[in-house]
């Protein structure tokens, strides 16, 4: 029992682990004649408390692993603050460079229920007679249901991170043209980084929150142009936003063609505009764009979070009726031939949405990656130094794993329950 409460606690919370069966063998070897000498510790999964190797899921999503996903959030709030305002390999005098924050909606698919504000931030009636509480779960639900477009909803979803990329460059278009440059040459003078995320809106549709900086040419190490600044930004973002365009499919002889929708809201970072009149900080932004990052359908419409096997599994499940017809919708049309490159079944459970919740450009700052990877160094480090090793020694490692499964044993997820992480693994992901 002691044994099987010190593995559990070394899971750090994650409720859904991995289970390995295998076996992990370490070898003190010398560094100056390679010669391979005794065993220093060997570990066969068989002989574990709970008979087999757990390592965290690392799942994203605060719906499948609380505890994992608190991990991704506070790694993307790291992310999102290292391009703010510099560390993790990233200089501080990025703090300088002119930035927005920026968030994209979707276009109307036909009227919802909302709570419409009015002068001074009052609420006022929907347009069905009623003022809604801001928890009453009609909100973002259709007016009427058999009029509301939920094929131009789910399209919209699949094609959102096209449109996205398709706005990355007439940004950098429209800020070449602000700067009397080409866009070729814009790449001599300064770059544009982002980093953005994807939120459900109750009505289910997607929409992106976005940090957006201007850089010189070599990204975040290098001052940007004396021309750059947050007003030109905030220019060519409006600008470029209004223009793009991603057509999309012809569907029983209705062409498809997707947009932003009009609502679009930039915001220098560092005005006093954000929040009811609080300040536009780097941390705020860091948080609110990382809060989104563990989330998906599931909490903003009450869908689900994970793939159908079966659309008859619908007919079982206990979700809004909403989230039911975009899934069925989503379902019906990935049995097209014509739209089978979208993959509309296997993202049914996410109304359609098929990218990455949360992504960035290349030179704006650190990755989740790199993070993940000195975690997993500095655990190796200390390991290292406890097992004391002479100068000219080095230790050799040997594994082999196979998946045996996930999840706790019912005894195991009681005992899980009671239990604290141990001390070093609160918000880590535990290592093979």
């Amino acid at each position: 029992m002691p044994g099987l409460l010190r593995q559990l606690s070394g899971l750090g919370g994650c409720t859904r682990p991995i289970r390995l069966d295998g076996h992990r063998t370490e070898y003190d070897v010398n560094t100056r004649t390679g010669e391979i000498g005794r065993i220093l510790h060997h570990l066969d999964s068989a002989k574990l408390p709970a008979g087999q190797l757990l390592v965290r899921c690392n799942n994203r999503r605060t719906t499948r692993c609380a505890a994992c996903a608190e991990v991704y959030r506070r790694d993307t709030f790291r992310l999102i603050t290292s391009g703010l305002r510099g560390g993790k390999g990233v200089p501080e005098r990025v703090a300088r460079h002119p930035r927005v924050f920026a968030t994209f909606t979707a276009p109307g698919f036909g009227p919802v229920h909302n709570r419409p504000t009015g002068p001074a931030g009052t609420v006022r009636r929907c347009r069905c007679g009623v003022l809604h509480d801001q928890d009453d779960e009609a909100l973002g639900t259709p007016l009427d249901p058999e009029t509301y477009d939920y094929e131009a909803a789910v399209l919209w979803n699949a094609h959102a991170g096209m449109l996205w990329r398709r706005f990355s460059i007439y940004l950098r278009r429209e800020v070449a043209k602000r700067a009397g440059l080409t866009q070729r040459t814009l790449r001599d003078h300064a770059r544009v980084s982002f980093a953005k995320v994807a939120e459900y809106q109750k009505r289910g549709a997607v929409h992106f929150h976005a940090v957006i900086r201007l850089d010189g040419p070599g990204g975040g190490d290098t001052p940007p142009p004396a021309w750059a600044s947050a007003e030109l930004l905030t220019d060519a973002i409006r600008a470029a936003t209004a223009k793009v365009r991603v057509d999309g499919p012809v569907v029983d002889g209705r062409a498809h063609v997707f947009a932003f929708g009009r609502q679009l809201d930039v915001r220098t970072i560092r005005s006093a505009d954000f929040d009811g009149g609080t300040e536009l900080t780097e941390r705020a932004v860091a948080a609110y764009i990382a809060k989104y990052a563990t989330k998906g359908a599931e909490t903003a419409t009450g869908a689900l979070d994970r793939p159908l096997k079966f659309v008859a599994e619908l007919a079982q499940l206990d979700i809004t009726e909403h989230a039911r017809r975009l899934i069925r919708t989503a379902w019906a049309l990935g049995a097209r031939k014509d739209l089978e490159h979208l993959r509309l079944r296997a993202w049914a459970h996410m109304l359609g949405f098929r990218g990455h919740f949360s992504t960035k450009s290349r030179a704006y700052s650190t990755t989740l990656g790199a993070l993940r990877t000195a975690r997993a160094e500095w655990r190796r480090a200390q390991a290292a130094a406890a097992a004391e090793h002479e100068p000219e020694h080095t230790t050799l490692v040997l594994a082999h794993w196979v998946f045996a499964g996930t999840g706790l044993a019912p005894a195991e997820t009681w005992l899980a329950a009671t239990l604290a992480p141990a001390p070093g693994t609160e918000g880590e992901p535990t290592h093979a």
